[in-house]
């Protein structure tokens, strides 16, 4: 069992890995970071799928919040200003607008700074539907 919260983050991903060096650098969160691709999915209880989807947050007691809401987790854990700002996050309208913002950064992150097409999220696929 973790005794930290733990990020999992898509390490293919540039945008992805400038934002996680960014949050090290700036925000200083206190917790784990890792890319799904070196994390031990299981142990975290989290499926590929899901960490494939969005950024997760996993608390040591095994609850997992992804997205905008992980986001705002990572800047809580950070305290002063930023905790505030993740505690903005997460109260309505401000949720509403985060997810949307989220989902429009995810969607197109091979376009943002330091994106390339790995970054692309993979498109759904259907139960037994072969990977790539």
């Amino acid at each position: 069992m973790n005794t930290s919260p733990v990020l999992v983050y898509d390490g293919d991903c540039g945008f992805c890995t400038s934002s996680m060096q960014f949050a090290r650098r700036r925000v200083r969160p206190r917790c784990e970071a890792t890319p799904w691709q070196f994390a031990d999915l299981a142990a975290l209880g989290v499926t590929r799928e899901r960490a494939e989807h969005e950024v997760l947050w996993v608390t040591p007691t095994g609850a997992v919040y992804g997205g905008a809401h992980a986001v705002a987790k990572l800047l809580m854990s950070a305290g002063g200003a930023w905790a505030v700002l993740g505690a903005l996050l997460r109260l309505p309208p401000q949720r509403w607008a985060a997810h949307g913002v989220y989902r429009l950064v995810a969607a197109n992150r091979r376009r943002m700074p330091g994106g390339t097409p790995a970054c692309a999220v993979p498109a759904r696929r259907h139960p037994g539907e072969p990977r790539d």
